[in-house]
C-alpha cells in the first residue's frame, strides 16, 4: 500500500509548499469519512485507505489572499530558513502485515504451478477470483511483479522440457504420433489461456512498465514453439506424420481415420506462427515427390494412353482439392492443387497435347477439353495446347476437303467440325475476368425474395486459339484448290432450295450465315461467285427459291462484306420484274387480237445477257410446230416494242407441264423443255428408236442421253428402255410405259435441270480459268503501265496483290502469263538483266 510520503513527494524540479510562509509546523489533519481508517481485515476485500492533505488556512488562496508584496516577503524568508517540517496529525495507518502479502505471493506461485504441470488434475487453491486479487496484492501492494514473473518462466521452461520428453517418448509413430501432439498443444494453449486470465494484473501492472518483457502468453508461447514444437526430434516427428499420412490417403485413395486430427495441428501450428514453415512447406513438397513419381510410373509404364492419363491427371487434382479444403488454411489451396498438376504434367505437356487433344476433340468431348485447358493454363501449358490445336484442326480440314469419295458431304462436315471449334472458343479456352462488384438487392423483412443462381463469371475467348483456328482452316482449303469455293456454292443452292422447313427466321438466317463463315477462309472467290451465280440463276428461273428476302439478303451480305462483284446479280431480278410486265402487255395484246389460244399458256422471260452467267447456244432443240407458233407472235411483238435488240431463244431451262394418261390414271407432269419435247413425240408412236428422236428433237448427244436417262432410267420412269440398264446408248429402243404408277398427282421429273452436270461444271471451271488469265494479263500490264520496269519478284508480288481480292494465282500462272505477254510485245525484258521487265508503250 503506498505509503503519505509517497503521495506527497513531488518531482525536484517543483517549488510545491517551498513557497508557502514560514510556519512552526503544518498541521494535515483527517475530515468527515477520512478522519478514521480501519485496518484491512483478513479477506483484503476492503479498499486501501487514503489520506487527505489539507494546507493551512493561510496557504489556501480561496479564503486568504496574499498580496503580491508579501508573498514576495514570505518566499524570501522560506529561503532562507530551509525545508518546511511536515507533522501528521491524526491516527496513523495501519501498515499492512508482511505475512499476509506474502500468502498472496505464495498462493500465486502455487497456482502457476499446478497449472503449468502436465498431468495435474486437482483443483486449484483457491477460487478464480481469489487468485486474481491475490496476484493484484503481491504486484501492487507487496512489489513482487518481478517475482511473480520469473516464476512463471521458470514453470514454463520446466512445463515445456515435460511435454517435450513425453513426446518424444511416445511409442507411436507417423500418423498416429499427431494425436498426442495436437493433444499436447491443446492442453497447453488451454492452461496458457486460463493462467493469462488469473494473471492478468500482472501484465497489466508489471509487465505493462516493462516494455520489453513480454506478455504472460507471449511468453509461453514462445516457449513452447522453441523448445517442443521446433525440437529437431519433435520436428521430424511432426513432418514424418504429415507425410505418412498423405501417402497412405493418397496410395489407398481413401480417408485415413485420423483425417480429423489434421485441422487441429493446423490450427495449433498457426497460433504458434509455425503454419507455413511446417505444414504448408511439408505438404507441398511432398506433393510434388509423389506425384512427380506416379507421373514417371504412369507415363513408363505404358499401361494408360493420354487420354487415360489426362482423366487421371484431372481425378487426382479433383481430390487434392477437396483433402486441401477440408484440412488446410484456404490460402494453401490453391498452391497445393497447382503443385500436384505442375507435378503430373511436367515433361507431359507435348504427349497430352498431340493425343489427348486429338482423341478429345474427334469424340466432340468439350467438357474434357475445358478441364484440359485449365489444366495447361495452370502450368504455363497453353502455347504447347494452342500449336497441338492448331495443328489437329489443320490435319482435319485438310482430309476433309481432299477426300474425293464423299466430295458432297464436304461442306457438312466442314461445318459441323466450325460449330464445334466455335463452341469450345466461347465455352472451354476462355480466359476468366474479374468479375464487377454489384451493389445488393433490397430485400423485403416480410416476403423476401429467393436468393437467385450466382451468374457464371465473365470470360472472353483466347484470342491464340482463335487466330490459330483460322488459319488453321484457311491453310486447310489450300489443300485443294477450287473445289472447296466451289462446293460451298452448291452447299448454298441447296440450302436456298430447300427453305427454312418449319426453321424460325433466325435459325435459317444463322445457317446461312454458317456456310458464309467459311466462304471467308478460301481464296478462290471468283470459283464461289461464278457457281453461285449460276445456280441462283437457275433457282430464279425454274422458280425454285425457296424466299426472295432471304436471296437478296443473302446476295446483300456476299456483296457488302466478301465479294463487291456480287453486285451485278441485282440486274437479275430487275429481268424478272420487267420480264413479267412484258409478259401481261403480250396477253393483252393476243385477247385483244382474239388470238390468246395457246399462248396463255405461255410464260416468257427476256433476260439482258449481261446480267446471266449463260453463254449463247449455236444450235438448241426442235419443238413442235405449234410452240414455235406463239414463240414467233412473242418475237413480233417484243420486236414492235424495242427496236434494234436482238432476242435469242435459249430452251435449255424452259419448263413445261403436261397431262399424260396412264392405266393407273391421269398424272399432271412438271418436266424440263427437252423432256416435252422427247415426250410429245410418243403422241404419234408408242416406240421410238434413239436415232429418231435425235433426229426429231435435232438435240446434242449429251443433251439426249441426259434427257431420255431422266425419263427412263430415273425413279420415275414414265418411259421404258431396251435393253434395259443404267446407261443410254445410240442402239436403244424406247416405249411408252403405261403402268407407271406414282401416289401423287403432280409427278416432277425436271430435277436434273436443278442440278448442274459434270459437263456443265467442266465449262465453269474452264470459263473461269479464262477468266484468270485475263485478270492476270490486266493486273500485269496495269503494274507495269505505272512502274515502267520492275524485276520480276516485285512484278510477282504487285499482281499478286492486285488480284488477292478475287483468287491467289499460282506463281506457274504469272510466269506463263508473263511470257505471254512478252511474245505479244506488252513487255520486253532488260538486255542486260533478264530478270527485269520494260513496259512497251
Amino acid at each position: 500500500m503506498t505509503d503519505v510520503f509517497t503521495l506527497l513527494t513531488l518531482p525536484e524540479t517543483s517549488k510545491a509548499f517551498s513557497a508557502l510562509p514560514a510556519q512552526p509546523s503544518l498541521h494535515l489533519s483527517t475530515s468527515g469519512a477520512a478522519a478514521s481508517s480501519t485496518a484491512r481485515d483478513s479477506s483484503r476485500s476492503a479498499s486501501p485507505p487514503r489520506k487527505i492533505a489539507r494546507l493551512d488556512s493561510a496557504s489556501d488562496t480561496s479564503n486568504a489572499p496574499l498580496s503580491s508584496s508579501r508573498a514576495a516577503a514570505v518566499e524570501a524568508a522560506a529561503d532562507k530558513r530551509g525545508p518546511i517540517v511536515l507533522r501528521v496529525v491524526g491516527q496513523p495507518v495501519k501498515p499492512v502485515a508482511d505475512s499476509a502479502n506474502e500468502a498472496d505471493y505464495t498462493l500465486v506461485r502455487r497456482t502457476i504451478r499446478m497449472l503449468l504441470t502436465p498431468g495435474e488434475d486437482g483443483m486449484l487453491p483457491a477460487t478464480y477470483d481469489r487468485i486474481s486479487r491475490a496476484c493484484n496484492a503481491a504486484v501492487s501492494e507487496a512489489g513482487k511483479g518481478e517475482g511473480l514473473y520469473e516464476a512463471v518462466k521458470m514453470e514454463l521452461e520446466r512445463c515445456v522440457g515435460v511435454v517435450e520428453r513425453e513426446l518424444v517418448g511416445d511409442a507411436r509413430r507417423g500418423a498416429e504420433w499427431l494425436v498426442p501432439f495436437t493433444e499436447a498443444c491443446a492442453w497447453f494453449e488451454r492452461q496458457v489461456g486460463l493462467l493469462r486470465s488469473l494473471l492478468a494484473y500482472l501484465d497489466t501492472l508489471y509487465v505493462a512498465e516493462h516494455p520489453h518483457l513480454p506478455s504472460t502468453k507471449q511468453l509461453a508461447y514462445t516457449m513452447f514453439s522453441a523448445t517442443v514444437i521446433q525440437s529437431p526430434r519433435v520436428m521430424q516427428a511432426i513432418t514424418s506424420g504429415i507425410v505418412n499420412w498423405l501417402e497412405w490417403e493418397r496410395t489407398n485413395r481413401s480417408s485415413h481415420a485420423l483425417r480429423a486430427r489434421l485441422p487441429h495441428l493446423v490450427q495449433h501450428l498457426r497460433a504458434h506462427g509455425l503454419y507455413k514453415d511446417v505444414v504448408e512447406s511439408t505438404y507441398l513438397t511432398c506433393t510434388h515427390d509423389f506425384y512427380t513419381k506416379e507421373s514417371d510410373a504412369l507415363a513408363s509404364g505404358g499401361t494408360m494412353n493420354a487420354r487415360d492419363f489426362l482423366m487421371h491427371v484431372q481425378t487426382r487434382s479433383q481430390e487434392e482439392l477437396d483433402r486441401a479444403l477440408e484440412v488446410l488454411l484456404y490460402e494453401s489451396v490453391a498452391a497445393v492443387q497447382d503443385t500436384a498438376d505442375s507435378a503430373l504434367l511436367a515433361g507431359r505437356l507435348d504427349w497430352l497435347a498431340k493425343d489427348a487433344l486429338e482423341t478429345l476433340i474427334t469424340a466432340r468431348n468439350d467438357a474434357q477439353l475445358k478441364k484440359m485447358y485449365k489444366l495447361f493454363a495452370k502450368v504455363d501449358g497453353l502455347k504447347v495446347l494452342t500449336g497441338a490445336f492448331k495443328l489437329h484442326i489443320l490435319t482435319a480440314v485438310k482430309a476433309i476437303v481432299s477426300d474425293k469419295e464423299q466430295e458432297e458431304e464436304m461442306v457438312p462436315r466442314l461445318l459441323e467440325l466450325k460449330a464445334f471449334c466455335d463452341k469450345l472458343l466461347t465455352q472451354a479456352f476462355v480466359e476468366e475476368l474479374p468479375a464487377l462488384a454489384s451493389a445488393p438487392a433490397p430485400s423485403s423483412s416480410t416476403n423476401p425474395a429467393p436468393t437467385p443462381a450466382p451468374a457464371p463469371a465473365p470470360s472472353k475467348p483466347n484470342k491464340d486459339f482463335t487466330y490459330a483456328l483460322e488459319d488453321a482452316f484457311r491453310a486447310g482449303f489450300k489443300a485443294r484448290r477450287n473445289k472447296p469455293a466451289e462446293m460451298l456454292a452448291k452447299h448454298l443452292d441447296k440450302a436456298m432450295r430447300r427453305g427454312q422447313k418449319g426453321k424460325r427466321d433466325e435459325d435459317y438466317a444463322a445457317e446461312l450465315d454458317a456456310v458464309l463463315a467459311l466462304y471467308r477462309f478460301t481464296e478462290d472467290k471468283d470459283v464461289f461467285r461464278a457457281f453461285y451465280q449460276r445456280a441462283l440463276a437457275r433457282r430464279l428461273l425454274l422458280g425454285r427459291s425457296a424466299s426472295d428476302d432471304f436471296e437478296r439478303a443473302v446476295l446483300k451480305k456476299l456483296r457488302d462484306q466478301y465479294d463487291s462483284e456480287f453486285g451485278t446479280s441485282d440486274g437479275m431480278f430487275t429481268d424478272l420484274a420487267l420480264s413479267r410486265d412484258l409478259m401481261r402487255d403480250f396477253l393483252e395484246q393476243q385477247r385483244k387480237k382474239g388470238e390468246v389460244g395457246t399462248a396463255q399458256k405461255l410464260n416468257v422471260m427476256v433476260l439482258q445477257r449481261s446480267n446471266w452467267p449463260f453463254s449463247a447456244r449455236k444450235k438448241d432443240a426442235d419443238l413442235p410446230l405449234w410452240m414455235q407458233d406463239d414463240l414467233v407472235a412473242y418475237t413480233e411483238f417484243y420486236k414492235k416494242h424495242h427496236q434494234g435488240h436482238k432476242l435469242d431463244w435459249d430452251h435449255a431451262l424452259g419448263t413445261a407441264t403436261m397431262r399424260a394418261r396412264f392405266k393407273a390414271g391421269e398424272k399432271e407432269l412438271s418436266v424440263s423443255l427437252y423432256q416435252a419435247a422427247v415426250l410429245l413425240l410418243f403422241n404419234e408412236e408408242a416406240t421410238l428408236a434413239y436415232a429418231d428422236l435425235k433426229a426429231q428433237t435435232g438435240l446434242e448427244d449429251g443433251e439426249l442421253e441426259r434427257t431420255l436417262q431422266s425419263l427412263a432410267c430415273g425413279k420415275k420412269r414414265v418411259l421404258r428402255k431396251q435393253p434395259a440398264g443404267k446407261e443410254v446408248k445410240g442402239t436403244d429402243v424406247f416405249h411408252f410405259n403405261a403402268e407407271f404408277t406414282d401416289a401423287r398427282f403432280q409427278v416432277h421429273i425436271n430435277s436434273i435441270q436443278v442440278k448442274e452436270t459434270a459437263e456443265e461444271t467442266k465449262r465453269t471451271q474452264s470459263s473461269i480459268e479464262a477468266d484468270r488469265k485475263h485478270a492476270l494479263d490486266a493486273a500485269i500490264v496495269r503494274v507495269m503501265k505505272g512502274k515502267k520496269e520492275l524485276a520480276y519478284e516485285q512484278l510477282k508480288t504487285a499482281t499478286i496483290e492486285a488480284v488477292r481480292k478475287h483468287f491467289v494465282p499460282e506463281v506457274s500462272m504469272i510466269k506463263a502469263r508473263i511470257q505471254s505477254l512478252v511474245e505479244s510485245e506488252y513487255l520486253r525484258r532488260d538486255e542486260e538483266d533478264m530478270n527485269k521487265y520494260m513496259y512497251v508503250a
